[in-house]
């Protein structure tokens, strides 16, 4: 099977070759070609490159043309800091509850650092042909705030004006679906809808019902492909039969969640991806890593609808090579069907 047939027999509910996996590499391109993070991220063809390495180093079953999350509040005028050993991350908030009402949603073709990623995203299809799924990345309309105004001051803003709320959520839906629909054009195969704030580790399921949820809902629907959502580690078994009325075909799951248990919740109606702890990860040697992926194989490969990741989203810098590498041969061992 090519690594796209994998991964949609394993959507599908059913049982491919071997599990797929997914090493959302982002960072690690720039270790591969030598460069700073910041001189990485600075030209699509660095990206294009730094993919095609890592995947042929490591074998998994995507290209992740996903740069950095700070670059959709770069595309509305904010700064970004970058750091050696790390994401670049977003600089100081830069939206008050008072400027909602004027706010503009960017003009995708008509932002250099967007049209960085669609540049990487269409080189990258043309290398992957109908072989490989290429993962684009959009922040959630109900996170992106964190970034544009402060955690404080946005849950200030769900409990206190849900007026405001809304119109700020209209604003950054039409941005979402503009920039989601635009990577699909660029050749991305799906989008990763990373929605942290819905997360039941950071709000309880009644208040995501009324504000997470219905984004959710409204957005996902508009997207012109097919959409993972993903928790960036955040527990999620408490909404997840919600989580599948949006639309949505995968959910990225918490290490701090059984995935038996979260195979059970799903029912058939989500893939789950995940769920290896990507801080752990750090320390563990070669017979861990074997042992944490047979275990998340275990739990939660049989009769597919599961595919191996890290938990977060984003593999961090400091990840050894004989890690990454160690994920791959215990797939390879222990994730051929029919799993024993």
């Amino acid at each position: 099977m090519t690594s796209l047939q994998r991964v949609l027999t394993a959507i599908g509910q059913n049982e491919p070759d071997r599990v797929p996996y997914f090493l959302l590499l982002s960072l690690h391109g720039a270790k591969e070609l030598k460069m700073s993070i910041k001189e990485y991220f600075s030209k699509a063809e660095n990206v294009y490159e730094g993919q095609l390495k890592l995947r042929e180093k490591y074998g998994h079953d995507c290209y992740y043309s996903f740069f950095y999350a700070a670059i959709e509040v770069e595309a509305f005028g904010a700064g970004v800091i970058y750091s050696e050993d790390g994401p670049p991350n977003a600089g100081a908030p830069f939206l008050k509850a008072s400027d909602i009402e004027n706010l503009k949603a960017p003009v995708v073709k008509e932002s250099e650092p967007l049209q960085k990623v669609l540049e990487a995203t269409a080189m990258l299809k043309e290398k992957a042909g109908d072989e490989v799924p290429i993962i684009g990345v959009v922040v959630s309309p109900f996170s992106l705030p964190v970034m544009q105004m402060g955690f404080d001051k946005y849950l200030e803003l769900i409990y206190n004006d849900r007026e405001l709320f809304n119109k700020l959520m209209d604003v950054n839906i039409e941005f979402c679906v503009n920039w989601s629909n635009a990577q699909l054009e660029a050749g991305a195969t799906a989008i990763c809808y990373f929605d942290p704030v819905s997360s039941s580790t950071i709000i309880p399921r009644e208040l995501y019902l009324e504000t997470g949820f219905e984004v959710a809902k409204r957005t996902i629907s508009a997207i012109n492909g097919p959409t993972a959502t993903h928790f960036a580690s955040g527990n999620c078994i408490p909404i997840l039969k919600d989580v599948a009325n949006t639309g949505t075909a995968v959910v990225g799951v918490s290490s701090l969640e059984d995935l038996a248990k979260l195979k059970e919740e799903a029912d058939g109606k989500l893939t789950l991806l995940g769920n290896l702890n990507a801080i752990e990860m750090r320390h563990w040697s070669v017979e861990e890593t074997h042992e944490k992926v047979k275990e998340a194989i275990s739990k939660a490969a049989k009769g597919g609808g599961f595919i191996l990741a890290e938990n977060h989203g984003e593999i961090p810098w400091d990840i050894k090579e004989e890690t990454l590498l160690a994920i791959r041969d215990a797939v390879l061992k222990y994730g051929k069907y029919p799993i024993e």
